[in-house]
């Protein structure tokens, strides 16, 4: 069942890409139709994570794709965005992952590792013979890293990693952790008298590094997403990342993952408005598709206009970021549109699903329980608006 090419035809996005953009997007849209759909409904009802498709996302290319060099496809910043809306329009779990290795690891490597850390890890992770994961998130500072309590010391030539992360997407499956934590050591700190955030590279069969899948989730369940304990972890000298120095380290790696959610999020609206439209045209009611209702285009109309209104928005971004000219500000307006809209554009869908919306014979559900957790991480909507009231006003509400 897709409606995309139908879509496609009433606004004609592809005239607005390059043949290189529309080739990833067409790569991506085969990815997960073929690899992903068949076995997303039973993968999410078991809880199942597919393991095996990792080494075939990155034999197609897709894990740090935007990055150049070391095994990565050095592809431009709206082809990634087109791979991010493909593959969400499948699952909102599997954008997360590319996300996750793509966007915030490799990401994190690659702005700020030192050239022996890049050789180490990044090519093994393009290929998708290595996981990684990003341990920021704490379990009482979701929004306020701030306030984080994981602490980094030295001792004798190395570190040694003590504190808790939550929330950590791939921790049990990875191979490296970046983890970010607190150090007390004017050499290596920042301006706030030596205190300062810094990110490590964690191998995760460090003895004192555990991982433990959370249980009971009700959106993301074809996803893994961790409690990680930090307990007396020790890490060699150079493990530290030489190029980060506070938050603004990890905020920039946020920055990567909420573009790609800009763009993921549409993907699984248009994902809801396909369900709806092709079920209005199948379901009869009183004589005739629900769909020559006056009332059912109207909505399906509007669904529409939200869907493209937020890839418009998307292409936009990616333009400017394409030519180094994206703020924080800008990312925070996409990030809180496309969500909020996803969610909207799925919630009418299920209604014009009626009962049957509620089922796993459509994806709409899935897609709506998922974005619960797209519009809480990375950023919930309330740190976005604040975001976007500091840029209008220029007084802070934190």
């Amino acid at each position: 069942m897709t409606h995309a090419p139908m879509i496609d035809a009433v606004f004609d996005l592809d005239a607005l890409l390059s043949a290189e953009e529309r080739e990833w997007q067409q790569r991506a849209r085969a990815f997960a139709q073929e690899r992903i759909l068949p076995v997303i409904e039973a993968d999410f009802e078991a809880k199942h994570f597919r393991l095996e498709l990792v080494k075939q996302l990155g034999d197609a290319g897709f894990l740090g794709m935007h990055l150049q060099g070391y095994g990565c496809a050095g592809a431009g910043a709206v082809s990634y965005g087109l791979a991010c809306l493909e593959l969400e329009a499948a699952d909102s779990g599997w954008r997360t992952f590319v996300s996750v290795q793509g966007s915030l690891a490799m990401s994190a490597i690659h702005k700020y590792g030192s050239e022996e850390q890049k050789q180490q890890w990044l090519p093994g992770m393009a290929a998708g013979d290595l996981v990684g994961c990003f341990a920021l998130t704490e379990p009482q500072g979701g929004s306020d890293p701030a306030a984080m309590t994981t602490t980094a010391r030295r001792d004798g030539d190395g570190w040694v990693l003590d504190g808790a992360k939550r929330w950590i997407g791939l921790a049990s499956l990875a191979d490296v952790a970046v983890v970010w934590a607190k150090i007390d050591d004017p050499s290596f700190g920042g301006g706030d008298g030596g205190r300062a955030v810094r990110g490590f590279l964690v191998p995760t069969s460090a003895a004192g590094f555990t991982a433990t899948p959370i249980d009971g989730k009700l959106s993301m369940r074809a996803s893994v997403q961790c409690d990680v304990s930090l307990d007396g972890v020790r890490v060699a000298g150079d493990a530290i990342l030489p190029g980060a120095r506070g938050l603004s380290g990890p905020f920039e790696c946020l920055n990567e993952a909420r573009f790609g959610i800009v763009w993921g999020a549409m993907g699984a609206a248009r994902a809801c408005l396909e369900a709806a439209i092709s079920r209005s045209t199948s379901r009869e009611v009183f004589g005739k598709p629900i769909g020559a209702n006056q009332l059912i285009q109207a909505k399906l109309a509007d669904m529409f206009v939200e869907v493209e209104k937020g890839i418009l928005l998307a292409l936009h971004l990616g333009r400017l970021k394409e030519r180094g000219a994206l703020t924080a500000a800008q990312i925070s307006v996409g990030k809180l549109n496309s969500v909020r809209e996803a969610l909207a554009i799925a919630h009418e869908a299920r209604a014009i699903l009626a009962g049957d919306g509620i089922t796993n014979e459509w994806p709409v559900m899935r897609h709506a329980a998922n974005l619960e957790s797209v519009r809480t991480y990375e950023g919930t909507d309330e740190i976005h608006q604040l975001i976007l009231g500091r840029a209008l006003t220029g007084l802070n509400a934190f």
